[in-house]
């Protein structure tokens, strides 16, 4: 991807941003994206086909971040102590877009295209979370896994959208909760997987 491209892809997630955080953005054309991000509807139909593809490059751009940093992992980190450190970090990445995430998640209900075809993004999100903590994502348990920690995300997430404490207080004692209840359930998927990767 040339450099131009790039600056453009990020015009048009700032664009996203400003609408969703404005509340706008279940009524917000293509075109009035292009509009808000400086480009014509050609230059942004050359970027991104739809809402939901935007949406996508976001999810993309958080994992990026996310995937990009060194967690000095311990010997003696369990799998639920390696999941709690990349998802909090998640948490960190999105903090500076708390507004357009709580607008997008009140927002996307009302555009079911765009719900139905992040799916399979979650899903792809979820998994390189899970192998970000040394977790394997692959096969058909690797797909219950991620299923599982894909609800954890989420119960989580609304936790973390009301979650108004200074240290995130509140959001850490979910996720640490809701990590605890997977990891009794994944104890019994192990029991039918046998030996693999690390799992939790």
């Amino acid at each position: 991807m040339s450099a131009d491209t790039e600056n453009l892809r990020d015009q048009t997630l700032q664009a996203m941003l400003k609408i969703a955080a404005t509340g706008r953005w279940a009524a917000a054309s293509m075109t009035d994206i292009a509009t808000e991000a400086g480009l014509t509807p050609a230059g942004l139909r050359t970027l991104f086909c739809s809402k939901a593809a935007i949406l996508a490059a976001f999810v993309e751009v958080i994992d990026q971040q996310v995937l990009s940093q060194d967690f000095h992992f311990e010997n003696e980190d369990t799998p639920r102590d390696r999941l709690f450190e990349v998802l909090m970090s998640r948490f960190d990445s999105l903090g500076e877009h708390r507004d357009a995430v709580s607008a997008l998640c009140r927002d996307l209900p009302g555009d079911p295209l765009a719900a139905i075809s992040l799916g399979p993004i979650a899903l792809i999100s979820t998994g390189w979370m899970l192998e970000a903590a040394g977790i394997s994502a692959s096969g058909p348990f690797g797909l219950l896994r991620t299923k599982g920690l894909l609800a954890v995300w989420l119960a989580t997430l609304r936790v973390w959208l009301a979650d108004d404490s200074p240290d995130l207080s509140r959001t850490m004692a979910a996720l640490d909760r809701y990590l605890r209840r997977a990891e009794r359930a994944a104890g019994e998927l192990q029991r039918f997987e046998g030996p693999s990767r690390t799992t939790m």
